[in-house]
């Protein structure tokens, strides 16, 4: 009789799709009754409004409207991108201007948005690097943001993964729901645990092009919420002539980065900082990266190739975290 009525433990429930031009899967449970339905819908919203606001591959998004217009004049555009563009401005003063919203240009130049590399004459890229700078764009209030060059155009697919994880954790919350994973093309947050009580636990990706193995796992605290966004240039590259061109743009030369730092994985609270830092932190490489994680108290995890070794280093922040397991 006694084991007839004990409690049974909640199952998980999962949604899943395509979103971003990648996949979204989303992990739940509750010990309340929830409409799946009801959040999957909310979800999809979710991803809908965020898309009519951030997208640069729709012409009718908000952020291509502001791009489109050639204008100094102040234009609105809501205070979903005027915090993303503040967070932006924040991490690229940190930067000294390696990370800046305003290198579609140059991804342009390089042939980053097509199938085939164009490696851009040096003439090209001083006259591309004129239409970039985080200081050609200024808030004017807590809606409106103004150009201070009409050429200028802002892409947010730096922090927009990570917002979008934010807002679908939003979501989840919104509905009662406190124990989750979400997860939008590998970049991810938790909060809570398991129905079993046991932690979330994530994998970091080794560097590998073309294949997927784990680096590393990692136990999520189950007290508090927790994001791992991940940058590299293993992923997303062009070689030639035996030299590899990555995506990642040093906005100061309008360069893919050289260095030897093929990764960095950064573990924060707030997704869209996460994800604002790894890209900012594997631009400017491991001496300088691991010099700002340090004073900006930012848990990152640093990975070098070296022939066919990878070298891995922790931030101060991280190796001090009593709230996170790596493995």
């Amino acid at each position: 009789f006694l084991m007839g009525c004990a409690p049974t433990q909640p199952q998980t429930q999962k949604l899943e799709g395509m979103v971003q031009g990648t996949t979204y899967h989303v992990t739940f449970w509750s010990n309340q009754a929830v409409d799946n339905q009801l959040i999957e819908t909310a979800i999809k919203t979710a991803f809908e409004d965020i898309d009519k606001n951030l997208s640069n591959y729709r012409p009718d998004s908000v952020i291509e409207t502001f791009n489109a217009n050639q204008s100094i004049k102040s234009q609105e555009v809501g205070s979903e991108i005027i915090g993303l563009v503040s967070l932006a401005q924040s991490v690229h003063q940190s930067t000294n201007g390696c990370f800046d919203l305003t290198v579609k240009p140059l991804f342009e130049l390089w042939g980053f948005k097509g199938e085939a590399l164009t490696i851009p004459s040096n003439e090209a890229l001083q006259q591309t690097l004129a239409q970039v700078g985080m200081n050609k764009i200024e808030i004017v209030d807590d809606s409106h943001l103004q150009k201070t060059q009409a050429d200028v155009r802002v892409d947010l697919s730096a922090v927009g993964q990570g917002y979008t994880v934010g807002k679908v954790s939003e979501v989840l919350e919104q509905h009662g729901i406190t124990n989750y994973l979400v997860e939008i093309g590998g970049e991810l947050k938790t909060n809570g645990h398991k129905p079993d009580g046991l932690a979330w636990r994530v994998a970091v990706e080794k560097p590998l092009p073309g294949e997927r193995k784990i680096h590393k796992v990692v136990s999520m605290p189950k007290d508090a919420p927790m994001s791992v966004m991940a940058s590299g240039t293993y992923r997303h590259y062009y070689e030639q002539n035996g030299q590899r061109y990555s995506h990642i743009l040093d906005a100061r030369t309008g360069k893919p980065v050289t260095h030897d730092l093929v990764a960095v994985t950064v573990l924060h609270e707030n997704p869209t900082v996460a994800d604002a830092w790894s890209t900012a932190l594997m631009c400017l490489g491991q001496q300088d990266g691991i010099k700002l994680a340090n004073a900006e108290k930012i848990n990152a995890i640093f990975i070098r190739q070296r022939g066919s070794e990878f070298l891995e280093t922790h931030s101060e922040a991280l190796n001090t975290a009593t709230n996170l397991a790596i493995q």
